[in-house]
């Protein structure tokens, strides 16, 4: 029996999920737009294209930082980033509950009767719905308990053990594995792409200074690097890669105590505890992003 996929988990999970990937989107592509009219802003600058008694460049540079405003005033009254953040917490949420109820684990053990513990899981969802910022959840119509989630909680402990220790230890663990190295990757990228930048920042100074050229493109490449270090801040690659290495490692310690679980008590505590290390991921995550609201 497989685990839990996208279409089984509840309709909660569903419905911030979509808000936090929507949101997600918007802010990364408004605060690339911003730092990309901000670096022809400054590119503008350096020139001068005159038609008449009118300078066509600065009009353009005028422009350019008029559009670096709007975006900037679009992020502050939408704040996309909190329908991602909140989205994120809400959907995280309802995936672990979901998990712990479909493998009996705490406080879904097993042992009692099921309509009982299909109600505490409800409730608890919706304590989680109650509790949510609006921004969190779009419309959904998945069920709360899905087929899936019934049929992998009516199994036998080494099925449910089996199914949750591929679907949601083992995949949870590639994941952050995988994300760690390619966010490694591109910090180094990034970082080796700025340094290039400021030696060639220096050369245009120098070239300018002893006549060489006579446009400022120190000014151009001090605005590129200054995006670039911006960028890396809203990405946060490298931080984010030691986060994901050290929970990927966590994990694999949760997943050896798991494989040593041969009765229904034992399981149902060494689940919460596994659901328990990658909720404090999350929570991390979410704590280096989340911002003031101002």
């Amino acid at each position: 029996m497989s685990g839990l996929r996208y279409g089984d988990l509840p309709g909660l999970f569903e419905a911030a999920d979509a808000a936090a990937l929507d949101g997600q989107r918007r802010y990364v592509r408004t605060v690339r737009l911003r730092l990309v009219l901000a670096v022809l802003a400054a590119a503008s600058g350096i020139f001068t294209w005159l038609v008449g008694r009118v300078d066509l460049a600065a009009i353009g540079t005028a422009i350019a930082l008029a559009a670096v405003t709007v975006t900037e005033v679009n992020l502050k009254s939408t704040r996309p980033e909190d329908r991602w953040y909140d989205g994120r917490a809400l959907a995280e949420s309802a995936k672990s509950l979901a998990w712990k109820f479909s493998v009996g684990g705490a406080p879904f053990a097993k042992g009692r009767p099921e309509r009982d513990v299909e109600r505490e899981f409800i409730a608890q969802l919706r304590t989680l719905l109650e509790e949510a910022p609006t921004t969190a959840i779009t419309p959904s119509r998945r069920p709360v308990v899905t087929d899936a989630m019934r049929a992998l909680r009516a199994a036998d402990l080494a099925t449910r053990q089996q199914a949750y220790l591929r679907e949601r230890i083992a995949d949870q663990q590639d994941w952050y594995s995988d994300r760690a190295r390619r966010n490694e990757r591109r910090a180094g990228w990034w970082r080796t792409s700025l340094l290039a930048i400021e030696v060639a920042g220096i050369g245009a100074a120098l070239a300018k200074a002893v006549g060489v050229i006579r446009i400022d493109l120190a000014g151009v490449v001090a605005a590129v690097i200054a995006a670039g270090t911006a960028w890396m801040s809203v990405r946060q690659l490298s931080t984010l890669a030691r986060a994901y290495t050290f929970a990927a490692n966590e994990l694999g310690i949760v997943r050896g105590r798991l494989e040593l679980v041969s009765d229904e008590a034992a399981w149902s505590a060494e689940v919460a505890d596994a659901e328990d290390a990658v909720s404090r991921e999350h929570t991390m995550w979410r704590a280096s992003r989340t911002r003031p609201s101002s």
